[in-house]
Parts: C-alpha cells; structure tokens; sequence
C-alpha cells in the first residue's frame, strides 16, 4: 500500500476526516495517515486502542516513535499518560496495550538503526524554553544528526520567519490553529513539507504542534 508514500512531495492531511481502519488485532483501529508497505510499512498513523485491548509483542524493525493523545497508553515497561512520548529504536520490542483505553499519533519505520537511544518523556519530565521568537516555547523530545524532534507552542499572533526546511519538516497539529501562507490547519491536521520547501508560519489564535525536521532529505 502508498499512501503519500512520496516523501519529496508536499502533502496536508485532515486526520479527523479520515476513516478508521481495522487492525489485524481486535480493540485497535487505525486512521492511515502516510505509508510505504503492507501490514509491516513505513507508516504514520493515528491509532485507537479501545479498553483492555492489546498489541501482540513485536520487534520494532525500523523504530517507533510516540505521541500519547488521550488515554493512558501502557506496555510492560510502563504507563504513559497523555502528553507522553516514547522512540524506540530498532531493534527493540515490547507488547503495547491500554487498560482505559488511548489514542496515539504513531510513525513507524522511520528511525535510523544508528539511533540506539530510547526516549522517554512524561508531561512531567517536559521542561519549556523560550523559541527563536517572542511568542514561541518549545520543549525538545529527541535529536540525532540532522534529525529534531520537538513540541513547539504558539501564543496567539506569533510570527516566524521566512525559512526554509533543510531536510524536511513534519507537523501534527494538537491543538488551535497553525498557519502559513498555503493555508489554516486546525488540530489534527497533519502536514509534511519536503526538503529545502519554504514557508513563513504563524497563528492567529495559537497552537501547539509536533515538529519533526531533518528526516526527510
């Protein structure tokens, strides 16, 4: 299966609209975002893990990263509430599940098997600092190489500058409204700009999102 599998291709996503699809195992159910492959893909997803529901223990071939939007997502090594993020990197396992049930914005596949270091990151582990401009706080999640993970928040009337991606950039929009000069992307929106793109961003009435740059050159 492609879909947006094009990664020097612009693309824009309302995950809200999409359909959720039924997973191999029962009590989780997925909204198929980006992806490269079967069953086993490169893939970006936002996945729904209804009450007691859980995910056979498998390998991460090609790492995992996590972000934990509502509910409590839990494996053998923990629970993790929402707000939380977990990477993975390849070659680790674990047999993910939700006794309450969870939501989780999840992309697979996409680390480097250089990155050995697994992150996990707590709301309560979150320390915000100020961002380039008056108006901006970010809170880092993950780096390697060229490669930045980040939770960024808007104020309202926040204003960027022209800049362009080097390596790409991927957002997934979590709360208010971002925008650029293509458009207005309320929450849930996810949005992937190629390598060496160009946009000015801004909000209007403030936003939080989850930025991935560097990995798609």
């Amino acid at each position: 299966m492609q879909l947006h599998a094009d990664l020097s291709k612009r693309a824009v996503v309302d995950t809200t609209a999409l359909e959720w699809v039924t997973s191999p195992t029962p009590g989780i159910d997925r909204r198929m975002i980006e992806r490269d492959g079967g069953e086993v893909a490169r893939a970006t997803s936002v996945v729904r893990y209804a009450p007691n529901s859980q995910f056979p223990r498998h390998e991460h071939g090609g790492g995992e990263e996590i972000l934990v939007l509502e509910g409590v997502f839990e494996d053998e090594h923990g629970s993790y509430p929402a707000g939380s993020y977990l990477k993975n990197p390849v070659g680790t396992a674990h047999a993910p599940g939700s006794a309450p049930g969870c939501v989780i914005f999840v992309k697979l596949r996409h680390l480097s098997p250089h990155d050995q270091q697994q992150v996990t990151l707590r709301p309560e582990d979150y320390t915000w600092r100020p961002g380039l401009v008056p108006g901006l706080s970010v809170m880092p999640l993950d780096s390697f190489e060229t490669r930045h993970t980040a939770l960024v928040r808007w104020a309202p009337g926040t204003r960027f500058t022209a800049h362009q991606h080097w390596g790409g950039e991927e957002i997934f929009v979590l709360e208010g409204v971002f925008e650029d000069e293509h458009g207005a992307y309320p929450a849930g929106t996810w949005l992937r700009s190629p390598h060496r793109s160009l946009h000015t961003p801004f909000s209007t009435q403030g936003c939080l999102i989850f930025v991935k740059t560097g990995h798609l050159g």
